[in-house]
C-alpha cells in the first residue's frame, strides 16, 4: 500500500486502528450458548467456544468466575459448579477487549429430543393442534431446533438459537418433545430445555461413529455396502441424467397437449444425494448430534426404528451400540435414554404371521436388559394402519414423561408396561407370567383377551384363548395344540391386542420362542 499521501494524523489513527485489531481477541461460541437459554440444574456447567490461540477467556456465571486459556487451534472450554433450578442469570464471557453477554439464562432440567419422523413430527401436524397452540404460554419451557446436516466431517456448531415456548414458536418443533417438556415442566415446576435434532427417515446406523461401527465387526457388510456407494455415486452425473429425463418428459407433455391426450404421468424427481443424507453411517452423529455433545442435559428421548425394521435382529446390536457411544462421548456417565417402541402400523391380520416390525420391538425391548438407565414407552395401541406417522402424539409423550418422573424425579407413579417373565407349561395350556411393576393386569374393549397365539414342535402359530388368571399371569391354550412349546403375543405389525394394567399401558409384545425370524440373516 502507498501510505505517503497520507497525513501523519491519519496515519497514527490508521496505525491504531490496526494495533486495537489486532490485540481484540476472535471470541465466539455456539448457538446452544445464545439468549433464553437452559443450563441443567445439579450438574457441572461446560461453556466453549473458539478465542484466538492461547489467548485468555473468563466467563461469569453469578457469583462463579473462571479463566481459561484457549488450547493452540483457539477451542476453550470452560467448566462451572452444578446451579440449582431458577433464574435468570447472565452469562458474561471475556476475551481481551471482546465480550458477549448471554441474557436471561434459566437452570432447570434439559433433555434432548432425538430420532426420526415421529419425533420430528410437528405440534402443527398432531392432534388439537389448533387447541395446542392456544395455550402454548411456556416461558420457561424454551426450545432449539439443530438443522439437518448429514456429513462425514465433525460439525461444531449450527444455525438456530433458543426459544420462548409461544404459540408462534411451538407450531414446528417436536410434538412428542413439547409434549413431553411440558409434562416435566408442569410437574416439576421448573425450566426446562428441549433441544430437537430429529431427522425423518434417519437410520440408527447414522447416529452412530464410524470407526465405532468398523471396530465392532458386526456391520461389516452395511459398511461395505456404503464403502461402494461411496466409491461409485455421483452427484453430478445423476443430476445430469434427472435433467435429460425431465426433458424429455416435458417434450411428451407438449406433444400430449398438441395431440389432444391426457398429460403423461411419471414427472421424473430430482435425485437425492445418499451421502449426505439421513443413512449413511456416522452422518448425523457428526452433522446434528456432534454440535450438542457434552451440553448440560438430563437424559434423551428417542423415536425410531421405522428405517431399520428389515434388519431387526442387526438392531439388537445396533441400538445399544448407539446409546452407549452417545453416553460415552457426553461424558456425562450413564444418562438416562428413553425411547419409544414401534406402534401398531399396516393392515390388520385375523391370522398368525411373521413380522419384521414384531422383530424390530423385540430388539427394543432387549436393550432394557443390556443398558441401565434405560426405558421404553409401548404404543402397540396407539398406532394408525394407513398412516406411518400416528397423529397422538400427546399420549406417546405422556408414556415417556411417567418413565422420567419415576425414574430420575422420585414420583412413585407405574411407568412401565407390563413385560414377560416365564412361562410353564400346564397340561395341553401355557402359564404365562408378567412382571407388572406393582400394577396389575387388565384388558381393554372387551374382557377376553386378544392377541395370544400358540404354537406347539411344529412351530406353526394358531390364535388362541387367553384368560387373567389372577393380576400377573394368564393361562393361554388352543384346541388345535394338544402339546404347546411356544406363546406369542401381539407378534405382527398391526396386531390386534387388548391386554394391558390398570394405569392403560399395554403388556410388552413378546414371544417365549427364539425360533428364527424373518429378519435374521438380515446385514
Amino acid at each position: 500500500m502507498n501510505l505517503r499521501w497520507l497525513k501523519s494524523g491519519t496515519l497514527a489513527t490508521l496505525f491504531a486502528v490496526l494495533l486495537v485489531g489486532s490485540l481484540q481477541a476472535e471470541l465466539t461460541m455456539p448457538a446452544l450458548f445464545t439468549d433464553h437459554m437452559v443450563l441443567q440444574r445439579d450438574k457441572p456447567i461446560f461453556i466453549w467456544g473458539t478465542a484466538d490461540k492461547g489467548a485468555k477467556v473468563t466467563v461469569t456465571l453469578g457469583e462463579q468466575k473462571t479463566t481459561i486459556t484457549a488450547n493452540d487451534i483457539g477451542k476453550w472450554k470452560a467448566e462451572l459448579k452444578p446451579l440449582p433450578a431458577g433464574g435468570p442469570h447472565e452469562v458474561a464471557v471475556r476475551s481481551g477487549e471482546a465480550e458477549k453477554v448471554i441474557t436471561d439464562v434459566l437452570v432447570g432440567e434439559v433433555w434432548v429430543c432425538s430420532g426420526q419422523s415421529n419425533m420430528q413430527w410437528n405440534v402443527l401436524s398432531s392432534n388439537d393442534a389448533d387447541m395446542e397452540k392456544l395455550t402454548a404460554k411456556y416461558p420457561e419451557i424454551r426450545l432449539i431446533t439443530v438443522p439437518r446436516i448429514g456429513t462425514q466431517e465433525p460439525q461444531d456448531d449450527f444455525d438456530d438459537k433458543w426459544q420462548l415456548c409461544t404459540p408462534e414458536t411451538v407450531n414446528e418443533f417436536s410434538a412428542v418433545g413439547y409434549f413431553f417438556g411440558r409434562q416435566i415442566h408442569q410437574t416439576l415446576d421448573v425450566p426446562v430445555g428441549l433441544i430437537d435434532n430429529a431427522w425423518g427417515g434417519s437410520s440408527a446406523e447414522a447416529w452412530v461413529e464410524r470407526d465405532l461401527l468398523k471396530s465392532s465387526g458386526k456391520f461389516d457388510e452395511l459398511l461395505a455396502r456404503w464403502e461402494k456407494t461411496e466409491e461409485t455415486y455421483d452427484h453430478e452425473n445423476a443430476l445430469a441424467q434427472y435433467k435429460k429425463n425431465l426433458d424429455a418428459w416435458k417434450e411428451k407433455v407438449v406433444q400430449a397437449k398438441k395431440d389432444g391426450k391426457p398429460q403423461p404421468g411419471g414427472q421424473p424427481r430430482p435425485p437425492l444425494n445418499p451421502l449426505t443424507r439421513q443413512h449413511r453411517p456416522a452422518n448425523l452423529y457428526n452433522g446434528v448430534l456432534n454440535p450438542i455433545i457434552g451440553y448440560g442435559v438430563r437424559g434423551a428421548i428417542w423415536y425410531q426404528g421405522e428405517s431399520n425394521a428389515g434388519r431387526a435382529y442387526q438392531y439388537r446390536d445396533l441400538f445399544p451400540l448407539l446409546i452407549q457411544n452417545w453416553r460415552d462421548k457426553w461424558g456425562q456417565e450413564d444418562f438416562p435414554f428413553y425411547w419409544v417402541q414401534l406402534a401398531d402400523f399396516r393392515e390388520e391380520r385375523d391370522q398368525p404371521d411373521d413380522s419384521a416390525w414384531a422383530e424390530l420391538r423385540e430388539a427394543q425391548t432387549m436393550t432394557l436388559d443390556k443398558l441401565p438407565q434405560t426405558g421404553q414407552a409401548v404404543i402397540i395401541d396407539l398406532g394408525e394402519a394407513e398412516d406411518i406417522h400416528p397423529k397422538n402424539k400427546q399420549d406417546v409423550a405422556k408414556r415417556l414423561a411417567r418413565l422420567a418422573l419415576a425414574n430420575d424425579y422420585g414420583y412413585d407413579i407405574v411407568s412401565q408396561s407390563p413385560r414377560y417373565k416365564s412361562m410353564k407349561v400346564d397340561g395341553s395350556d401355557i402359564v404365562l407370567e408378567l412382571d407388572t411393576y406393582g400394577s396389575q393386569l387388565d384388558s381393554f374393549d372387551t374382557r377376553a383377551l386378544q392377541g395370544f397365539t400358540i404354537a406347539g414342535e411344529d412351530k406353526k402359530f394358531v390364535n388362541a384363548k387367553a384368560v387373567i388368571v389372577d393380576g400377573t399371569h394368564v393361562r393361554v391354550s388352543s384346541p388345535e395344540v394338544k402339546a404347546p412349546v411356544a406363546v406369542r403375543y401381539a407378534w405382527g405389525d398391526n396386531p390386534v391386542a387388548n391386554l394391558q394394567n390398570k394405569q392403560g399401558l399395554p403388556v410388552t409384545p413378546f414371544r417365549t420362542d427364539d425360533w428364527d425370524g424373518v429378519t435374521k440373516d438380515a446385514k
